[in-house]
């Protein structure tokens, strides 16, 4: 199959049992993943913790390291990293804590992102423009709208005012008590920072993710930026070549007009999938740098 086809297109001229292989899942890979991803994290989180020698080089690596597992939250939305489904659940909840999004409310977002993706109006992405000028490009990177408005988020669905455009009425209760319990959560690990901790948390976590956080918004925009306002997956989602650590680190999520042409396949089948779609790929960057040495040109001021 080659040519520009869209990707209903594609997912229908799939035989069977290269379906049935490309979407099973497992634990094992998964489990593999996270092992070394979380062990990353722990050991930068000692580093800092115990004041080894340099202890503060490793603030902005541990910053991108705790960033990126919002490419792990994103994939346990879609329940396919792990074959177990309390693994699923558990990695997007651990994730969602430390990344201040509560997993379940971001499952009804991300879902309603695939739906409608970068359809003005539908995808809910999409309420929050991306930046056409450089002065806003750099306050975009900077983050503080973006951290005022996940905790606006967490409050409002905790009170209940959940955005009803994307969130279900029979999902609306149990989002609301996962607002309250990660608001107790935070409440409790206040407190122990108030009694014990000092000001570890600060030094391991709020400081870290607060410095790694622009280098995620950065990789972000090259998933949907400046792609056509299509329904064709092909056209309205891209996909970056990239080198083995940023795919790690992203759970192999570049590959990603692969993940929303078929959401059910397991990020360590991305590649595999790469591989049947890439004659159909029609929007690709040759790297994140270039993309955003293009996204920087086209932008005014």
């Amino acid at each position: 199959m080659t040519g520009a086809i869209d990707h209903k297109a594609f997912l229908s001229g799939v035989p069977p049992e290269t379906r049935a292989r490309l979407t099973e899942t497992s634990d094992g890979p998964a489990l593999r993943h996270l092992a070394l991803h979380g062990g990353l994290i722990v050991a930068l989180m000692a580093w800092i913790g115990f004041g080894a020698p340099l202890w503060w080089l490793a603030i902005w690596p541990l910053g991108i390291a705790l960033a990126f597992l919002f490419t792990l939250q994103h994939e346990a939305t879609h329940r396919t990293p792990f074959r177990t489904r309390w693994l699923n659940e558990a990695a997007g909840h651990v994730a969602g804590l430390l990344l201040i999004q509560p997993f379940l409310w971001f499952r009804a977002f991300h879902m309603a992102h695939h739906r409608f993706t970068n359809l003005p109006g539908q995808d809910p992405e999409l309420a929050e423009p991306k930046p056409a000028t450089r002065a806003a490009l750099l306050w975009h990177l900077a983050t503080p709208d973006y951290w005022r408005a996940k905790v606006a988020v967490l409050v409002a669905n905790a009170l209940g005012r959940t955005d009803p455009d994307y969130v279900g009425a029979k999902a609306r209760p149990q989002i609301r008590r996962e607002a309250w319990a990660y608001l107790g959560i935070y409440a409790g690990l206040l407190l122990a920072s108030l009694l014990w901790l000092g000001p570890l948390l600060f030094w391991i976590w709020l400081l870290p993710l607060a410095t790694g956080f622009p280098l995620l918004r950065l990789y972000l925009l090259a998933e949907h930026g400046r792609c056509p306002e299509v329904a064709n997956m092909f056209l309205n989602t891209r996909t970056t070549f990239t080198g083995r650590v940023v795919r790690f680190l992203a759970w192999n999520m570049p590959y990603h007009v692969e993940h929303h042409v078929w959401p059910t396949v397991p990020f360590h089948k991305l590649p595999d999938l790469h591989r049947l779609t890439r004659d159909h790929l029609q929007v690709t960057s040759p790297s994140y740098s270039a993309f955003t040495r293009d996204y920087v040109a086209g932008l005014e001021g």
